[in-house]
């Protein structure tokens, strides 16, 4: 110690690639095979140690072995002789090579920050960096930027042609978003086909922290929207990107990033392919959304859904059944129909819990009606939602509600649209035709907006075409949509199903259908959707009267009463 003088044994220097003999002549001064990185750490554990002989000496630091190399060494001592004075003498300890740990730590610390597919940052690595450019745009005042970046209808191609292609396009993805950004940029990815983008330094001004923002972000659009070549297979991807700047105001991590999602979710609206700012009117049809979901939830607890049945009027104008329209009782704001809430539901997948509300309370209706001998042959038309139809225990519930009801299910008719066609078939037509062996009717409604192809017309086990009201609208207006109307009457009844004309809400509209062939109306001419007791009140036929009054004389009943 006096002399600062180290001997080693043979297998402390068969560590380092030497001899005993050749590292104990002093011809190699140890200082020289440390790393110079790591001196200050072992100078200050060896004088913590000198300072409180308590306290052992214990350093990790890294040797240049004979062939170069840099290992990893744990060293550990103890003072075990001082002169009168004190003053440390001699010093024996440990030195062990711990480069595999060391290797293995800081694969360990590669994992926990970086994804193990792609290598960019994770999202704890992503955290972290964005916390220090936060806190250094707020002391600064220089600009930075959140970029949010998806993939457009990358699950559709990860469906399509497998995992492994997808990955390998997420892989590609990386390496160009690397390619469009500088090397103080972080691009990270969160899971999925969800990568984000951190810029710093972006400038004081806001207008040119936006500018350089938008230059950013159209890079990526560009790069991302090139050619895929993946095993000779030639790939079109597009991204969404959502943008959000912050600077000198106070942010949190969380309002960035979920400010730039907004914004993503407003390119993809747009028509993806694109980028769009965030805008804090975002934040308020955000906050709205979010209100008009938790009120939703509730209602459904506190019985605040009601429904509400518009007549469909046979050609001798008698009733023969109803369509169920959902509403909402809302205790602040009356009201609601269905337009306002419907597409929130869809969102939050709420849809198919509102479906099967309606669908127990619309049979329970119809066996209220069983009991009455002027309304027992009243049918029930009931929406059924994409979501809903999909899931799949669908049928047995349907099944299940029929059963605990006691309704009858031939009186039970569910209404499709075109689009929920367009993907399954298969699964479509299983679960159509395992309910319409058990009774229940099918309608496809809104018909001739959609997808309207007579393939699977012929495949799917129908009852009813539904004409949609925009071509009802239009008919006495063009010559168009006249004869889209003669023509679905004409498939209809060719193919021995019934149809409907929906948005009927003029005479002059009632007749023309009736010329046409038309029997079967829905809309305004005929009422409104209305509470059951008004509807039996105003619209069913029954009480004194034993005539069921013919429809024109029905017509003019009701335009007084409109």
């Amino acid at each position: 110690m006096v002399d600062d003088v180290r001997t080693v044994d043979g297998r402390a220097a068969a560590m380092l690639g030497y001899t005993r003999d050749e590292l104990n002549s002093g011809a190699i001064d140890w200082r020289t095979s440390v790393k110079d990185d790591d001196i200050p750490a072992i100078e200050a554990a060896l004088s913590a140690h000198l300072a409180d002989n308590s306290r052992s000496f214990e350093a990790e630091y890294r040797m240049r072995h004979r062939a170069g190399h840099w290992i990893w060494v744990q060293s550990r001592g103890r003072v075990v002789e001082r002169a009168a004075d004190g003053k440390p003498m001699r010093m024996l300890g440990t030195r062990m090579d711990i480069s595999a740990r060391k290797l293995a730590e800081a694969e360990i610390a590669h994992l926990a920050f970086y994804d193990g597919l792609t290598n960019l940052p994770n999202r704890r690595l992503l955290l972290d960096r964005l916390h220090h450019a936060i806190a250094k745009a707020a002391r600064g005042g220089n600009h930075g930027a959140v970029l949010f970046v998806d993939l457009d209808n990358f699950k559709s191609l990860n469906d399509t042609m497998g995992h492994d292609m997808g990955d390998r396009l997420l892989e590609m993805v990386a390496f160009r978003l690397s390619e469009v950004t500088r090397e103080s940029d972080t691009v990270a990815r969160l899971g999925g086909d969800e990568f984000v983008i951190l810029l710093e330094d972006l400038g004081e001004d806001q207008q040119q922290a936006m500018g350089n923002a938008a230059a950013v972000a159209g890079k990526v659009l560009d790069s991302l929207s090139r050619c895929y070549t993946l095993d000779a297979h030639e790939l079109r991807s597009t991204p969404s990107i959502g943008v959000v700047l912050f600077g000198a105001e106070h942010h949190t991590i969380n309002d960035l990033l979920r400010q730039a999602d907004m914004a993503m979710y407003e390119a993809k609206a747009a028509g993806r392919a694109t980028f769009r700012f965030f805008d804090p009117h975002m934040q308020v049809a955000l906050d709205a959304s979010a209100t008009l979901e938790a009120d939703l939830r509730f209602a459904l607890q506190r019985d605040e859904l009601r429904l509400y049945y518009q007549p469909v009027v046979g050609h001798s104008g008698s009733i023969t059944g109803v369509e169920a329209l959902l509403r909402w009782q809302h205790p602040q704001r009356g009201l609601i129909p269905p337009g306002d809430f419907i597409p929130q539901a869809e969102k939050s997948g709420l849809i198919v819990e509102l479906g099967q509300w309606v669908l127990e309370a619309a049979c329970r209706q119809l066996v209220q009606w069983a009991g009455s001998a002027d309304n027992a042959h009243l049918s029930m038309a009931v929406n059924v939602s994409a979501r809903q139809f999909r899931q799949p225990t669908f049928v047995d519930q349907v099944l299940a509600v029929l059963e605990r009801t006691g309704a009858d299910p031939r009186l039970l008719k569910l209404e499709l649209t075109e689009s929920m066609l367009l993907t399954d078939m298969d699964d479509v037509i299983a679960k159509m035709t395992t309910l319409k062996a058990h009774g229940v009717g099918f309608a496809l409604d809104d018909f001739g907006t959609g997808y309207s192809s007579l393939s699977y017309l012929k495949l799917l086990p129908i009852d009813q075409l539904k004409i949609d009201r925009s071509f009802v609208h239009d008919m006495l207006l063009t010559r168009h949509a006249s004869s889209i109307v003669r023509a679905i009457i004409t498939l209809a009844y060719s193919m021995d199903l019934a149809v409907v004309a929906e948005g009927v809400e003029t005479r002059d509209q009632w007749e023309a259908l009736e010329a046409f062939g038309c029997n079967a109306f829905q809309g305004f001419l005929f009422g409104r959707a209305t509470p059951v007791a008004e509807l039996a009140l105003a619209v069913l036929p029954g009480g004194d009267t034993d005539c069921t009054p013919s429809s024109k004389q029905l017509a003019a009943m009701l335009d007084m009463s409109i």
